[in-house]
């Protein structure tokens, strides 16, 4: 979804009330003063980021297909860096294998 200035979508995600790019360090205090007031423990400015790519390597989305939804330009940066594979899922898969495994 992006933000939209006089009813034209602008591109971009979060804008200034005039369709600016809102400035990064605006956004972080935004960002932090959000967290505080919906009591949410001080987080990092990507930890949404974190959450959306982990999210979807729990989907089974494709890496490349998370790759484009958060805008990386290499794929490592989505795989090696923002996405955490759950314990659950890692229990899985190893069942799997070892089913596979015993056929």
């Amino acid at each position: 979804m992006y933000a939209q200035v006089r009813g034209q979508e602008t591109g971009l995600v979060f804008t200034t009330a005039s369709g600016r790019p809102v400035e990064p360090s605006n956004l972080r205090r935004s960002f932090t003063n959000a967290c505080a007031k919906s009591g949410v423990r001080r987080s990092h400015v990507h930890a949404p980021r974190k959450t959306c790519a982990s999210l979807l390597i729990a989907l089974d989305v494709h890496p490349r297909v998370a790759m484009q939804i958060l805008r990386h330009n290499q794929i490592t940066v989505t795989t090696n860096i923002y996405s955490e594979v759950s314990s659950t899922k890692t229990r899985q898969t190893l069942k799997k294998l070892g089913d596979r495994l015993d056929s």
